[in-house]
């Protein structure tokens, strides 16, 4: 409370804003004043407004041993004073209804406005269930299209363990046709050795016959050049045999290689899709925001409600 505010000084601003033509309110009054606290006005205020009917309509002062002409014009002059001062509330009161007329067209601007904001907010709360339901059926459609692609990342590896136990199988049949060359050209190069002696010592011998050793030595030219011949036949079917043996290898390393980028295509789909639960559940989260806010927004009009009541 500020010091120095007395009733009187409330009084007699109040009086000075009447005869200025204005309404004394709690602000006009203290900044007449220079000072005062609000709520010292106001109780000051209302105390001059209680008296004011009183002071408004007098007892007739009795002028006893006064002219009647004195008593007359004073009666005019005071009737006078009393339609002015009448005059002067009534415009103040005037004022007061055009403000509060005016305030309620602000109240009504502001009801219509905020009825906009509950449509809006509930425009937005149902696009967010809509999203949700989106949403819900999305996640069911790529949790089959996992399950799908699971079972054929399952197909694949399945194939690729075939493909491999089939690289295997060739490679050992490779091995084995690669051994058997290897043991058929030992045995030919043995044999031309063993024959190349023979032909040395049947020359040897053959110097006492050279007749006999001539027909000999034919013979065994004969019989050589057709061992040369057999094994030159045998070492080209072993040697074809190692070429299909090794396309067929190197068909199946492509094979297993293709299935190899197959499957690393697929792994990387599922490391993917493994991020795809935590973005549905942050789509859950936002489309959860509007029934937040449609909560609160509840929980204001319900408090506003209440506090209306109260008053």
């Amino acid at each position: 409370m500020a010091r120095g505010i007395t009733e009187l000084d409330v009084h007699g601003a109040a009086d000075a804003l009447v005869a200025k033509g204005e309404r004394p309110t709690v602000e006009r009054v203290r900044a007449h004043l220079g000072t005062g606290s609000p709520n010292t006005v106001t109780r000051l205020l209302e105390t001059w407004w209680l008296s004011l009917g009183s002071r408004l309509h007098p007892e007739k002062p009795s002028v006893k041993d006064a002219p009647a002409v004195v008593g007359k014009l004073a009666g005019q002059w005071w009737a006078l004073a009393l339609e002015h001062a009448r005059d002067v509330v009534l415009a103040e009161f005037s004022e007061v209804r055009q403000e509060l007329t005016l305030k309620q067209e602000e109240l009504l601007v502001r009801a219509q406005a905020l009825a906009g904001e509950m449509s809006a907010v509930h425009a937005k709360s149902e696009a967010a269930l809509v999203a949700e339901r989106l949403a819900c059926a999305r996640a069911t459609e790529l949790q089959r299209l996992v399950d799908q692609l699971q079972l054929q990342a399952a197909e694949l590896a399945g194939q690729r363990t075939s493909a491999i136990q089939r690289l295997e199988q060739v490679e050992a049949s490779r091995q084995v046709l690669y051994d058997r060359l290897q043991e058929t050209e030992e045995s030919a190069r043995s044999e031309r050795e063993t024959l190349a002696e023979h032909v040395r010592s049947v020359e040897n011998r053959a110097l006492g016959d050279l007749d006999r050793a001539r027909q000999e030595a034919k013979t065994l030219q004969t019989k050589l050049a057709s061992a040369v011949k057999r094994n030159a036949s045998i070492e080209t079917e072993m040697r074809q045999s190692l070429e299909k043996a090794r396309s067929a290898t190197a068909a199946a390393i492509q094979m297993a290689d293709k299935q190899r980028g197959r499957c690393e295509a697929l792994e990387d789909q599922l490391a993917k899709l493994q991020n795809l639960p935590a973005d549905l559940e942050a789509a859950l989260r936002r489309s959860q925001v509007t029934p937040d806010l449609r909560k609160t927004s509840t929980q204001k009009r319900a408090k506003k409600s209440s506090s209306k009541a109260t008053k």
